[in-house]
């Protein structure tokens, strides 16, 4: 009898220990995400993508993922609502043109969890995100400053203010290469011509061939295709690239590329759901939280440069940004940031001014 007691007793406690396990299993969560191209697209949405399958590398059976490729403006809120029926629990938009439509549909399903990139519209369950890639921006001009590249030529995409911050980061790093590296230059070292759009291989091509024919010394590629850094290759002069890395695509010039590296939020955001610690606001975050990488450096790119590179590299991912840090100049001569300050983050995803040293206009 005692033998039986004892037994019931244990299978009690068996059963009381058990049942917090059970009750702290982990929900498995349905991601779903509308991307901007097709997840071969060499840049903007082939990164994405890449941090899709870094997360599910690193969450394994937690996390369930659905896709869409070619999501764009006028489709997005159709394919959200979708997502949202299919029982996603947490829906991503990854381009700048999905914000109004996920608004909308956020307002129509409050129990599901939306991410909306690179936007700066929120709500109750809309949260934004951002990766400062003006950091890696600054590093490749820094870099090309070092080697003496002082006329170089920018293919750049919206004058918006995220292709803008960009355009100005790399200016203020290229100037910074030259003047330590004591390498005499005019009042322009960065010139930039529009595309007027994210992608578009034959503008992209045409533009840089333009900017080559001008005898600029450097391609900056800014636009989410690898195409402008080709066309330098093509015509022997050394490019940066943007997005991934260039050189990975077959642009052989390329130094280096400003990579987006979106996995570890892709991580971070399914985890909070996960957590129950997911809140609305916007996350911005750089080198600091590997959200921005460099590419390998180009077998030209001499150790000393390197070396400066990386010690400045070493800098962002303590914490320490300083790269918009006055004294600052417009375009036009005009002092828009003091001595010693510095712009807030509002500013900085505000900006809608060009830097001292480049030339080209924002009007579309």
């Amino acid at each position: 009898m005692k033998r039986f007691v004892t037994l019931c007793v244990l299978a009690m406690l068996c059963m009381l220990l058990a049942a917090p396990g059970a009750a702290m299993a982990k929900k498995k969560i349905k991601a779903g995400f509308a991307l901007l191209w097709t997840i071969d697209d060499r840049g903007w949405t082939t990164a994405h993508y890449n941090g899709i399958q870094h997360m599910k590398e690193k969450l394994g059976d937690d996390v369930e993922v659905i896709y869409k490729e070619k999501v764009l403006g006028p489709d997005a809120e159709r394919v959200f609502r979708e997502f949202a029926e299919e029982g996603c629990d947490i829906i991503f938009g990854t381009t700048f043109d999905h914000m109004e439509p996920i608004l909308r549909v956020a307002r129509d399903y409050p129990d599901i969890k939306f991410e909306h990139c690179s936007g700066y519209k929120t709500a109750s369950n809309v949260r934004t995100y951002m990766v400062r890639i003006y950091q890696a921006d600054y590093l490749c001009g820094y870099l090309a400053g070092l080697m003496g590249f002082k006329d170089v030529g920018t293919v750049g995409t919206h004058p918006i203010p995220e292709p803008v911050r960009g355009v100005n980061a790399f200016t203020l790093g290229l100037q910074r290469g030259l003047m330590e590296a004591g390498v005499e230059h005019g009042e322009t070292v960065n010139t930039v011509a529009w595309l007027n759009s994210w992608a578009d291989p034959v503008k992209e091509t045409t533009l840089a061939e333009t900017l080559i024919a001008k005898n600029h010394d450097l391609i900056r590629q800014m636009a989410d295709t690898p195409d402008s850094s080709l066309a330098a290759c093509a015509a022997d002069v050394p490019a940066m690239g943007y997005g991934t890395d260039a050189a990975s695509w077959g642009a052989e010039c390329v130094l280096s590329s400003a990579m987006l590296n979106w996995g570890p939020y892709y991580v971070k955001a399914i985890r909070d759901f996960q957590n129950g610690t997911w809140e609305t606001g916007s996350y911005w975050k750089g080198f600091e939280a590997n959200g921005v990488k460099l590419a390998d450096f180009h077998e030209s790119v001499p150790q000393e440069v390197r070396d400066k590179v990386l010690a400045v590299q070493e800098q962002l991912k303590n914490g320490q940004d300083d790269i918009f840090t006055g004294p600052i100049f417009d375009q036009n001569g005009k002092k828009v940031l003091a001595e010693g300050e510095r712009f807030d983050d509002g500013q900085l995803l505000s900006m809608q001014m060009l830097v001292k040293g480049v030339q080209g206009k924002l009007a579309r």
